[in-house]
């Protein structure tokens, strides 16, 4: 718990810089047809207000289940690490009709700084699919799936992300989790 708290700790507190460096660069903007289709409009409000509750819900169960959150903060960051190798190989220009997303609460690990070129793959579905991922209990995790695929659906019609951002996070995501469940496990067995 300790560790992987300590190895999150770092990893955002290496954000802010990375975020300044990777806007300053530039980058291909993709012809994407599904967002070519969609009308831009702000949905801020919405997938914040969907993000910030599955993680108060996500919050609440791993106070009661410690391995959750074990489980969750170990994969967190190593799915953050496994971004920003993807943001610095894969390097993108916002799509068209971008409209800012904006959250108070994490500007501090943004350094309060217009972030758009953090795009391949997507962070806001990856950590709504991570808190699916742990939740334990059927209902909790027939929300979270809704919370995923919602917020997903959002973040295109507010053209935050590209398609191929969202539609490629699990295919990051799942194999980390899937790791880390397997090295803990080990470590379960060891002790």
């Amino acid at each position: 718990m300790i560790t992987g708290s300590v190895l999150l700790a770092v990893v955002l507190g290496i954000l802010p810089s990375f975020f300044a460096n990777i806007e300053v660069r530039k980058g291909a903007v993709v012809n994407d047809w599904v967002l070519a289709q969609i009308p831009a409009h702000n949905m801020s409000l919405v997938i914040f207000a969907i993000i910030w509750g599955m993680g108060g819900l996500a919050f609440y169960r791993a106070a009661r289940r410690p391995s959750m959150y074990v489980t969750y903060v170990w994969t967190y960051a190593l799915v953050m690490i496994v971004r920003m190798f993807t943001i610095s190989v894969v390097k993108l220009d916002p799509p068209a009709g971008l409209i800012q997303l904006t959250d108070p609460l994490t500007g501090i690990f943004y350094g309060h700084a217009t972030i758009t070129k953090d795009l391949f793959f997507s962070g806001h579905t990856s950590t709504l699919l991570l808190i699916y991922l742990t939740l334990e209990k059927k209902n909790d995790r027939i929300l979270g799936l809704i919370a995923v695929l919602a917020v997903a659906c959002l973040l295109l019609v507010q053209h935050v992300h590209y398609t191929m951002d969202i539609v490629m996070a699990p295919f990051f995501v799942y194999p980390i989790y899937r790791l880390v469940k397997l090295m803990l496990s080990d470590e379960e067995l060891a002790s």
